[in-house]
């Protein structure tokens, strides 16, 4: 099981290609994909998105969000600020998400290597990787 951050998941509906977009396209076929929530609240944020795509990614099975889940992911971010190192909001909550249900996640987002090294996220970076 995995799951993938915005980023990834942008990469593979453009046609992108890269080791992430092949990955997430096995993991779909495989069923072996979950949606953590803020992802999938970014990607319909998208005023430009097609009504099919906001349906096919609102069907895959979501993360469950576990009691406590919210001090957890303050006490993550600030930990990783008391680095000096970037930790954005929805970064903060994607990562905790897959710690919490101990799931990797697949991203071109090098900014989540702070939360690897805080926490212990399982973090796999696809190539194509970009700093937003």
């Amino acid at each position: 099981m995995i799951a993938a951050d915005t980023s990834s998941w942008i990469a593979f509906l453009e046609g992108s290609g890269g080791e992430d977009v092949n990955l997430l396209d096995r993991a779909l076929q495989d069923r072996q994909v979950v949606m953590v929530p803020v992802v999938l609240t970014e990607l319909l944020s998208d005023p430009r998105l097609p009504s099919h795509v906001a349906e096919t990614v609102s069907d895959v099975p979501l993360l469950e969000v576990a009691s406590g889940y919210w001090q957890r992911a303050g006490a993550l971010r600030a930990k990783v600020l008391a680095t000096r190192r970037r930790a954005r909001l929805g970064d903060a909550l994607i990562a905790q998400s897959c710690i919490d249900q101990s799931i990797p996640l697949k991203t071109r987002d090098r900014d989540f290597r702070s939360f690897a090294v805080a926490a212990n996220l399982n973090l796999v970076l696809g190539t194509g990787t970009h700093q937003p």
